[in-house]
Order: C-alpha cells, then sequence, then structure tokens
C-alpha cells in the first residue's frame, strides 16, 4: 500500500495563501502572528493531518522509552522521585491507551560511545520517546532513526522534532512576576542558565518579568552558572557572604538550590520571608526545608507524560519537524514570600 504523503508546513502555508514563516509562527506558539491567524493555522494543521495534529489511527503495539540511566539511579533523592514520577507517568499514559512500553536504559558508556540500545534493532516498536537529558551528539543518533519520535522534558535547539515540555518561560515568568506584584523591585536570581534548555528558559523568563517591568538586574545579586553547582551549599555560602547588599527577593531555577538558599539564610541569621522573600521551580521537598513552605512552580509531570504519548501516536514515519507542545507549570503559593 502506498504511503500517505507527509503533510509539511508549506503544505499548510499553500493551503492558507500565507508565508511559511507565518506557519511556523503559529505551530510553534511564537509571536508574531495575530490570534485568529493562528487558530486559522491550526484548524488548517488538523485539517490536512499536518503531524501531531493529524488524526491517525492508535495501532497496538510498544513503545520504546530511551532513558538516561542516571536519572534512573540520581543521588538526589527528590531529584529522584521527580523522574520517577516522570517514567511511571509514562507507563501509566501508554498502558492506558492499549500500548506496552519497554524502558530502554542508557548508561555513561553507550552515551559516549554513541550506542543504541540493543531494544532499537531487536523490538517491532511503533514509536520512541526520549526522555530527559542526553548529549547532543546521542540526541543526533536517535533522531535519525526511521521512526516516529518525541522528546520529553528536554530538547536540543536546531534539532527538529516534536517536544513535549513544561513551559518553563511562562512558568519563571509567574513566579518572577509573584514577588514584582507583592511590591519587590530588587530580585536576584540563582540556578543554571543554559546546561540544559530547561534551565535556559527559566533564566529567560527571569529575564524577561524583569526587563518587562523596567526593573534592572544588578549582575551582583545574579548567581549563574553554564555548568551547573557542583557542592551547592558552599557555593551558596561564598556567594552571600560576597555580596554587599542582599536583593529583597530571590527567583530560583529549582527547588532544591531554593532551599538550600533558605537554609544558608537562615544559618547567616537571615530570615525567609520577612527579610528575603524565595521563589523556586518543580514543587519538590528537601530534608533541608526546615518547615519552609516554598512558593513554588509545580511541574505538570501526568499532563506532561500524557502529552507525549498523545503526540507521537499521531505522528506518522520519520516526521522531523520542530514542533513543541508546552505544558504551562501551576502556581502554588505558600508563605515564602513577603510582601514588600
Amino acid at each position: 500500500m502506498a504511503r500517505k504523503k507527509k503533510v509539511s508546513m508549506q503544505d499548510i502555508a499553500d493551503h492558507l495563501g500565507i508565508s511559511k514563516n507565518a506557519v511556523s509562527l503559529a505551530l510553534l506558539n511564537k509571536q508574531g502572528v495575530s490570534a485568529d491567524m493562528r487558530n486559522k493555522i491550526i484548524e488548517a494543521a488538523k485539517q490536512l493531518g499536518y503531524g501531531p495534529y493529524g488524526d491517525q489511527p492508535v495501532a497496538s503495539g510498544t513503545v520504546l522509552v530511551l532513558v538516561p540511566e542516571r536519572i534512573m539511579s540520581y543521588e538526589d533523592n527528590e531529584h529522584f522521585k521527580f523522574f520517577h514520577d516522570m517514567i511511571w507517568g509514562l507507563e501509566k499514559s501508554i498502558r492506558a491507551r492499549g500500548l506496552n512500553a519497554v524502558i530502554a536504559p542508557i548508561d555513561a558508556e553507550m552515551e559516549a560511545n554513541l550506542i543504541l540500545p540493543r531494544h532499537c534493532t531487536e523490538l517491532n516498536y511503533k514509536g520512541i520517546i526520549l526522555f530527559g537529558i542526553v548529549d547532543r551528539a546521542y540526541a543526533e543518533v536517535v533522531w535519525e532513526l526511521d521512526v516516529p519520535l518525541v522528546m520529553l522534558d528536554s530538547y536540543h535547539s536546531g534539532l527538529p522534532c516534536p517536544v513535549v515540555a513544561s513551559d518553563n518561560v511562562e512558568g519563571a515568568y509567574e513566579g518572577v512576576s509573584v514577588l514584582i506584584q507583592a511590591g519587590h523591585r530588587d530580585i536576584g536570581f540563582i540556578g543554571p542558565t543554559n546546561l540544559t534548555s530547561s534551565h535556559q528558559e527559566r533564566w529567560f523568563g527571569y529575564w524577561r518579568a524583569m526587563t518587562e517591568n523596567g526593573l534592572p538586574i544588578d549582575p551582583a545579586k545574579v548567581m549563574a552558572s553554564s555548568v551547573g553547582f557542583q557542592d551547592t551549599k558552599a557555593e551558596l555560602g561564598t556567594y552571600l557572604d560576597g555580596l554587599k547588599q542582599l536583593p529583597t527577593a530571590f527567583f530560583c531555577g529549582n527547588d532544591r538550590i531554593a532551599y538550600l538558599l533558605a537554609s544558608q539564610l537562615r544559618v547567616r541569621g537571615i530570615r525567609v520571608p520577612e527579610d528575603v522573600s524565595i521563589v523556586g521551580f518543580d514543587d519538590l521537598k528537601y530534608e533541608e526545608s526546615e518547615g519552609l513552605r516554598l512558593t513554588t512552580m509545580r511541574v505538570e509531570k501526568a499532563r506532561l507524560c500524557s502529552a507525549a504519548i498523545d503526540m507521537l501516536l499521531k505522528t506518522e514515519g520519520k516526521f522531523r519537524e520542530t514542533f513543541r507542545h508546552y505544558i504551562r507549570p501551576a502556581l502554588v503559593t505558600r508563605e515564602s514570600v513577603r510582601k514588600c
């Protein structure tokens, strides 16, 4: 049977008599097209059966989930729980659609030597969900396979592929906006900035919220890193001791950093939120919390997993065009923010 022709962005553009760039902006949920035109483009994508918008029947079979082994044996218990919940959520979502989930770990040696799990050649499967952070070179090896592929929770810029991810930009923007609405104008940032796509996006959300509200970003009150923090507790202590003046609030790139920051402030006699307000990201609990009820952005793990399998089941063949579906995190308001 002849294979159905894959619908491209150009097909949608030709159908509506608009530019391919306009189609791309609409499907990537970027600014540059009106809400009315965005709706028309999405409806055309559904009508023509474009990639994830196509209405392809669900076939029985197996879905292969590739997972870096390091996140399945994470030393940080709360991060382990986060990733464990995501993997379990994927299995649950896949089973709910009448399919089998096969979890295939990728160890450090496999990743370094660009070796795919044997499941990729020994099993018959409907498609692959690549979950978590892998080196770009390894992601490219998976990307080159002639099978439906969806990346979950992370991606590499310039590697066109369907992606489901948390809306880190909007989440961080909302988290910083909570501080601004509470009257804070001197807001610091602590966290990685481009270690992964999610870290980069959270930094950008902070930057955007500050910039759009006309607030200056003081480099001295930004503790950022492109390689992650090796010993966060010690590094935070050194950073705080070197500050001439504390900001009235901090936005942290994840909850682990937020709780450690609160702990380091506490040993210096600085109270949260009475002296410094803090907002985190992820909605995780840590032993270092010492009773702190942290305002944070909750990553919607179940919705991410469900969206990833739905996107995979609507992807036909080797669909390799940039398509990102973002799930907005939910604001969880607690007592770590005080009006300024």
